[in-house]
């Protein structure tokens, strides 16, 4: 299994890293199967797998639920929590205490939480009882209301110079990693330039240390996608197509014939 040396060591290799955000038990097996160096157990389960419009109601017991489902379907693989809005901004013990039940009752390895400067004293908190962080930066779904809607950040010199500073001060902090979401692509190469712990991309072009995606995006699950998405295949349409012959068939009396019939 990879620990949080490996993040940095593949930064100073120049090996891009590769992490999926994904929820249950059967897609990290298949993760795990396919040599993704780190699954993200995402707060935007909310949208993916509740239908919710943003992560915001994801709970801690929900987000615990599925990093447990996630650990048994990839024991080997390296794994990241969100920890969800309200769950570590409230102080710095209720941070501890909760980032301490993603750990002990999941099997993870880090946990991941959005902010900058405002947040740099809980990392420093929970790195020093040894509990590894991974930072977030650009888009944070949890201030979608803040931000104004899921847009694109750090296109004004004022969000690309907060961009920069949040990310230096997260380092000094201790986060081992930083996602940075849906910023221009020269900044993230800025940033990634700067800093001696790796960034993880997603809409935030090639030039970071490594890329995630949600499984359910690349594999077109949903009908739309973000600009950033390429989706790999069209699990969707395949899925809705291998329903609508099992309905024929079992209307048709076709299904189950004798080889899938008990004598």
């Amino acid at each position: 299994m990879k620990t949080i040396l490996d993040f940095l060591n593949a930064k100073h290799e120049k090996k891009k890293i590769t992490m999926i955000s994904t929820y249950d038990y059967w897609s990290a097996m298949l993760c795990e199967r396919a040599g993704i160096d780190c699954i993200l157990v995402g707060d935007s389960l909310g949208m993916v797998i509740q239908g919710l419009d943003t992560t915001l109601p994801v709970t801690l017991d929900e987000v615990i639920y599925h990093a447990k489902a996630v650990r048994r379907g990839a024991p080997n693989t390296f794994i990241v929590v969100d920890m969800p809005f309200m769950s570590y901004q409230v102080n710095r013990d209720e941070a501890v205490k909760n980032a301490g039940r993603i750990m002990k009752e999941t099997g993870a390895n880090a946990v991941k939480i959005e902010g900058g400067e405002e947040i740099a004293d809980i990392v420093e908190k929970l790195v020093s009882i040894g509990i590894p962080v991974m930072g977030h930066l650009g888009l944070t779904p949890q201030s979608v209301h803040a931000l104004g809607g899921y847009r694109v950040q750090g296109k004004t010199e004022e969000e690309k110079k907060r961009i920069i500073k949040d990310a230096k001060i997260l380092e000094q902090a201790g986060v081992f990693s930083i996602v940075l979401e849906a910023i221009p692509s020269k900044l993230a190469e800025e940033v990634t330039e700067l800093l001696d712990i790796p960034t993880i991309g997603i809409g935030a072009g090639n030039k970071t240390d490594g890329q995630v995606l949600v499984l359910h995006d690349m594999i077109g699950i949903f009908d739309k996608s973000p600009k950033f998405v390429k989706r790999y295949m069209e699990a969707g349409v395949e899925i809705v197509n291998s329903l609508k012959k099992f309905k024929e068939e079992v209307e048709r009396e076709e299904f189950p014939n004798s080889e899938f019939t008990y004598e």
